[in-house]
């Protein structure tokens, strides 16, 4: 794996329509901008790609669990994406994204029972990607229904892919809309 660049974003809101957010609602997003190796050909066998999502997901989902300054068992929701410069194709973010990036992605947020939420596409330099978020011990909280818009200025270039993962420290901001609360969740099936 050829990782040109990595970027960290944490966001913090601590206001909301002129209302106090306590505690702060917090996220943070890490990419790396790796080289595609299968740029410009079709490749029948793609398990480079499977291969740099294992790796990805451990090293991304800690880079967001330490941004957060918090311990793994404190991250509450997930998500993961990826960007393919338009030398390649959306395969290759599947490959990458689907496989084997979950696993070592949980181990690095301290669990997690639900599907991990994605989102994929092609784009050039400063593409942007919202990558999906929700509980990771129990997708029907609506509370942490979001997404995070994840942007490297000069990536992906055409022979490139932007790898995204985010991790939250909590939900939205104010969460009012009712349905199963994360002290609900029975976190036993990934639903609810």
């Amino acid at each position: 794996m050829e990782i040109r660049k990595i970027v960290k974003i944490v966001e913090e809101t601590r206001m909301e329509m002129g209302k106090a957010v306590d505690p702060p609602a917090r996220r943070a997003a890490a990419a790396a901008v790796i080289k595609n190796p299968f740029a410009g050909r079709y490749e029948a066998d793609l398990d480079e790609l499977i291969t740099v999502g294992e790796e990805l997901g451990g090293i991304l989902g800690k880079m967001a669990v330490e941004a957060l300054g918090i311990s793994p068992d404190q991250a509450e929701s997930y998500g993961k994406g990826a960007i393919v410069g338009p030398r390649g194709e959306l395969e290759h973010a599947a490959a990458i994204l689907h496989p084997k990036l979950g696993a070592p992605l949980r181990d690095a947020v301290g669990g997690g029972k639900a599907i991990i939420p994605s989102a994929k596409k092609i784009g050039g330099p400063g593409t942007e990607i919202d990558v999906p978020v929700h509980y990771k011990d129990a997708a029907f909280v609506r509370s942490h229904f979001d997404a995070m818009p994840v942007r490297v200025q000069d990536a992906p270039r055409g022979d490139e892919i932007v790898v995204a993962v985010v991790v939250t420290a909590s939900g939205r901001p104010l969460p009012r809309i009712g349905g199963l609360k994360k002290e609900e969740a029975k976190k036993e099936d990934g639903l609810r």
